[in-house]
């Protein structure tokens, strides 16, 4: 299952409302559910609390990407928000264990037998686009849901440059489990 294939403008929302963790994962979780992609709110949140536990999804660049199995799934997608605040996210990335967060991916995969395969396959393909530090950057300057799903469905040879990269620290470790 590609990028492509489970990528859709109505669940990306660019003023996710929060000022915690707990707040941001409910809000995109209640998009998820107003869109026919899960059928319980907590359920689905505690199941990515409990991957969560295991260690954490901040993965640099003001990027998190909160992930897990959830039998509350009714079918796949990413929803991908932007918040309007900074949002303290667990991250192997920095000293002191959190990182403030941005933009986040937030996967919606179901518990079903297929999974590993999906969660693996889907994981992979979106660490591989937000490995290129001119992608990120324009993804952090993205103001239409339109730009969002173009800049992660372009070959890296159809960025072009930027004008100035972030002054974060470089993604170099994704740091999940699977």
């Amino acid at each position: 299952m590609p990028l492509n294939d489970i990528l859709n403008t109505d669940i990306i929302d660019l003023e996710i409302q929060g000022n915690t963790k707990d707040e941001v994962l409910h809000y995109m979780a209640n998009v998820l559910l107003n869109n026919g992609y899960i059928n319980d709110v907590d359920v689905f949140v505690k199941d990515i609390y409990e991957r969560e536990a295991e260690g954490p999804t901040g993965m640099g660049s003001g990027i998190s990407i909160p992930h897990g199995k959830s039998l509350s799934v009714l079918r796949n997608g990413i929803m991908i928000g932007k918040t309007l605040n900074p949002i303290r996210w667990e991250s192997s990335m920095t000293d002191d264990g959190f990182q403030e967060t941005h933009l986040i991916f937030l996967f919606c995969v179901s518990a079903d037998k297929e999974f590993a395969k999906n969660h693996m396959m889907l994981l992979s393909e979106l660490a591989g686009k937000l490995g290129n530090d001119v992608r990120v950057t324009k993804l952090s300057k993205a103001e239409t849901k339109e730009e969002i799903l173009d800049l992660i469905l372009c070959d890296d040879d159809q960025l072009g440059e930027v004008d100035e990269l972030l002054n974060e620290e470089e993604i170099v470790d994704l740091d999940i489990d699977f």
